[in-house]
């Protein structure tokens, strides 16, 4: 639906944030460590090759749209890919998708669900909001880039490999599983 990147560095309640993304036009060019023109500020937490890219569902933000009373625009959660018709935090850790062209788009792998911060709490005004929506399961995901290339708004996405087992984005996210990245050596990746 929607390619996002940071459109200005803000102060959080705990740190400086790159929370506030926003819709790019046109081809951009995504790396190993993300989106040319994005910023991760707390490398501690954000960004790395394990988490390059933040895919959140439209229609969760739809949900939240309603549950909040507000307008939800595409990379108001701070995610740089916003989809539709893919569930996101139904995808298998260790599943892979292409993204784009078959020859100049991305492959990416789903490594783990994003547990968000106070500074999701600040950026959305509510106190203790990233709570809320760490509880609710269904927080999106994080994305390996496993071959880089250039995507835009309105690429397919293509599921092109599922691994052999059943955790999803939201079992990680719920605590059902404790260790995402030993889903990574089973499954071969």
């Amino acid at each position: 639906m929607s390619v996002n990147v940071v459109h200005g560095l803000r102060r959080g309640p705990t740190r400086v944030t790159a929370i506030d993304k926003r819709p790019v036009d046109g081809p951009v060019e995504v790396g190993p460590l993300g989106i040319d023109g994005d910023v991760q500020c707390d490398k501690r937490f954000h960004g790395g090759p394990d988490k390059a890219l933040y895919a959140f569902a439209g229609e969760e933000s739809d949900g939240w749209a309603k549950e909040l009373d507000r307008g939800i625009p595409p990379g108001y959660f701070g995610e740089n890919l916003t989809t539709r018709g893919l569930d996101v935090d139904g995808a298998l850790i260790g599943e892979r998708w292409q993204i784009g062209d078959i020859e100049a788009g991305i492959v990416v792998e789903v490594r783990l669900p994003r547990d968000p911060c106070g500074n999701l709490s600040g950026w959305v005004g509510i106190p203790r909001f990233h709570r809320t929506f760490h509880q609710h399961g269904r927080p999106g995901a994080y994305l390996a880039v496993l071959r880089p290339g250039v995507i835009r708004a309105g690429d397919p996405i293509t599921v092109v490999h599922r691994p052999d087992h059943d955790v999803t984005v939201s079992d990680c996210s719920q605590g059902r599983v404790r260790d995402p990245a030993s889903l990574l050596t089973r499954a071969g990746s």
